[in-house]
């Protein structure tokens, strides 16, 4: 676990104007300037998440490191383009969770069309991304409509296009995106699709998401379209919905994007207790002269550090488990079978349940930790640990953990695979 360092301000980043996609073979330059990223965010996190807001400046942070463009360069959706947005969006998330989670969903995004079947080349969203350097949100799945109100509909206009109209609310990243991805319902077909589409045209409104408890700088909130022109050529993909007519690799994208935002909630724990470490270990160093040693080396602490390490590690452990299979599946492609698509989903929801358990005890238990010692020193700088909690809180609570460990248990006992598919 390491800590973000809180030392200087904007170092540099990757060189400007140059692609990720050209520099994709350079594997020793991406931990760098994910590291320099982390720790600039780490150095005023606390002030960014009390004054809350649109994330402007941390999505421009990201583009001038050339992160966005990174996570959706083009390139085989195997191992090593998985293992890299899951390093990036863990360590990102271990300075500010919010950040953390608007990478993991704009990863999923860029990679979404080809996971449903769409051809890869010049013209693919994960190309045209990461050449327009676009910063993607929206959701893998159709936003669930809001009470007394329908969901998004796509309305055949009689000619090779829609207009889509309705209300939706995204978790991360869509007042600042600068394209949406969302998914629909043609009117006419009943066809779930995939569109991409731009928020500055003037029939879209975003309306942010407003007190929330954590996550504040996600750039979450409510997306309303009015009547909004889409072309046959901004139709993505239609997204499964009989997981028996379709490849089991399809499937995997809302797969890929729950098990990323795992490691936002671990990347949020190992923050947290690294940072709770540093906090602890300044308060022995600052001890007064003549104070009795023993007081500083108190076995309770010690303890406490001990189960909450140890948590993490376990965590981690089948966080990697579970990221390793979904890594293969997405290297098998058209190949993956049925039996293994149900193994990763069963993974992915142990990951969840483990990951999210230890994230939520870590850091609630590090506001005990460093209570005292911030106590005791009431000029020192406010830590600001609650953000960590709140974070991990705001991220977790939408999962139902109950669910998932039905699904574990039913496939454990009986062989039953979970529903991957949109119901019909």
């Amino acid at each position: 676990m390491r800590t973000p360092k809180k030392s200087a301000p904007r170092t540099a980043s990757a060189p400007a104007g140059v692609l990720p996609a050209d520099r994709r073979a350079d594997d020793a330059i991406w931990p760098r300037v994910t590291r320099e990223v982390a720790d600039d965010l780490a150095v005023d996190a606390v002030a960014r998440d009390r004054a809350g807001g649109a994330p402007y400046d941390e999505a421009a942070r990201l583009q001038e490191a050339g992160l966005p463009a990174l996570l959706a360069a083009p390139g085989p959706l195997g191992r090593g383009a998985w293992r890299t947005a899951c390093a990036v969006v863990r360590e990102i998330s271990a300075a500010d969770g919010s950040v953390g989670e608007l990478l993991a969903h704009h990863c999923v995004l860029s990679w979404a069309p080809r996971l449903l079947g769409a051809p890869a080349g010049p013209l693919s969203l994960d190309s045209r991304t990461a050449e327009e350097r676009w910063l993607l949100a929206g959701a893998v799945e159709p936003p669930r409509p809001e009470p007394g109100r329908p969901g998004l509909a796509l309305v055949p206009t009689g000619g090779r296009g829609y207009l889509l109209d309705g209300r939706g609310a995204f978790a991360s990243g869509v007042t600042v995106a600068d394209r949406l991805v969302v998914g629909a319902r043609c009117t006419e077909t009943g066809d779930l699709l995939l569109v991409l589409v731009d928020p500055a045209h003037p029939a879209v409104t975003v309306e942010p998401s407003a007190d929330r408890v954590g996550q504040r700088l996600s750039g979450a909130g409510t997306v309303a379209f009015d009547r909004l022109p889409v072309k046959a050529g901004q139709v993505l993909g239609t997204l499964p919905r009989d997981e028996h007519a379709i490849a089991p690799s399809a499937t995997l994208a809302p797969l890929a994007l729950r098990l990323l935002l795992v490691h936002v909630a671990l990347g949020i724990a190992e923050g947290a207790l690294a940072e709770a470490r540093d906090v602890s270990r300044a308060g022995k160093a600052a001890a007064p002269h003549g104070t009795d040693p023993a007081a500083h080396d108190d076995p309770y602490l010690l303890r406490a550090y001990g189960e909450l390490a140890t948590s993490a590690h376990t965590a981690a452990a089948v966080v990697e488990r579970a990221t390793d299979a979904l890594g293969r599946g997405l290297l098998a492609e058209r190949l993956l079978g049925f039996e293994e698509r149900s193994d990763i989903a069963v993974l992915v929801s142990a990951a969840e349940t483990v990951a999210h358990r230890a994230a939520l005890d870590i850091t609630a238990r590090v506001l005990q930790l460093v209570d005292p010692v911030t106590a005791a020193d009431p000029h020192g700088p406010a830590p600001g640990f609650d953000r960590f909690w709140r974070n991990t809180r705001a991220l977790t609570s939408p999962v139902p953990s109950d669910h998932r460990l039905r699904d574990i248990g039913d496939h454990y006992l009986n062989g039953t695979h979970a529903r991957l598919t949109l119901p019909a």
